[in-house]
């Protein structure tokens, strides 16, 4: 771990009281799986520790500490406290996913990732550091990102419009009135307001997707295209959902080809610029077609 690490990840969580003086704070680290009481360290000095807890594979624990504030006497070191696994560390990940890209020599990349609303930043962060790491090591790979709807926070979907992959993917799953049932904690409307977001912020390709077969009407189909359409989402996906395992959700019907074909017929009359409707497609179907 670099030093710069510890201290940017600081910084994002830094209460503003910190934030003009930053320099001069004081750190209380202490080891979370010993419940250790920790010591007191300045930034100068962290990164001895910072190591120290690497190598015995410990939770780092840092405390915000007003000792040195002489303005900030009444806050106390349990007023901010974040924890940062050592063995997990953000910029690892993401210099993993460039450095797997360029050994495969992708010249197309979708990258996912799964819901982190335990997460202040809700996974955004690493999403941002990703796609940058890839951007530098990989310069000619171009990017779709399949993220989720971080809440429909804006400071968070800002750090993806701003690393600027070149498509913008959020799935909407399914009809809205089935959303419930299929996707526990996403909101249909929520979706698409981050849809309609990206684009209003400058995204230039933005994309969603559906899956069929969980007992929606043919009515509601179109619904959600129309949607979607109003959300000026430039791709859509529409493919045939499958069950995973038996806790999961039954297939109340398969689609036929033939429906799938009056689904792709009815999209490219709303003017979606691609759609991809089959039995077998899914979010990444032919998605190196979808940056044209």
């Amino acid at each position: 771990m670099k030093i710069q690490q510890v201290i940017d990840v600081l910084v994002e969580w830094a209460p503003p009281e910190y934030a003009e003086d930053f320099d001069n704070v004081g750190l209380l680290v202490g080891d979370a799986q010993k419940d250790c009481k920790g010591v007191l360290v300045t930034l100068d000095t962290l990164e001895n520790v910072v190591d120290e807890c690497i190598a015995k594979e410990f939770n780092l624990i840092v405390s915000f500490h007003p000792i040195i504030f002489s303005g900030l006497k009444k806050i106390t070191p349990s007023t901010y406290v974040e924890r940062v696994v050592a063995k997990a560390i953000k910029n690892d990940i993401a210099k993993k996913v460039a450095r797997s890209i360029k050994i495969m020599k992708i010249k197309h990349a979708v990258i996912t990732s799964v819901d982190r609303d335990d997460l202040k930043d809700m996974g955004s962060i690493i999403w941002s550091e990703t796609i940058n790491a890839i951007r530098r090591l990989n310069p000619d790979t171009t990017l779709e990102t399949l993220i989720p709807d971080f809440q429909g926070n804006h400071t968070n979907i800002n750090r993806i419009v701003e690393a600027a992959p070149e498509v913008v993917s959020h799935n909407v799953e399914t009809v809205r009135r089935l959303t419930r049932e299929v996707r526990i904690q996403a909101k249909y409307d929520q979706s698409l307001a981050v849809l309609r977001y990206l684009k209003e912020m400058g995204v230039n390709r933005t994309k969603s997707g559906i899956m069929l077969g969980l007992g929606e009407t043919e009515e509601e189909v179109f619904e959600t295209l129309h949607d979607l359409r109003k959300a000026e989402v430039d791709v859509v996906t529409i493919g045939q959902y499958l069950q995973p395992t038996k806790k999961h959700l039954p297939v109340k019907s398969f689609i036929t080809p033939d429906t799938f074909q009056k689904y792709e017929a009815v999209g490219k009359d709303l003017g979606f610029r691609h759609v991809e409707s089959g039995p077998l497609v899914r979010s990444s179907y032919k998605a190196h077609k979808h940056i044209h």
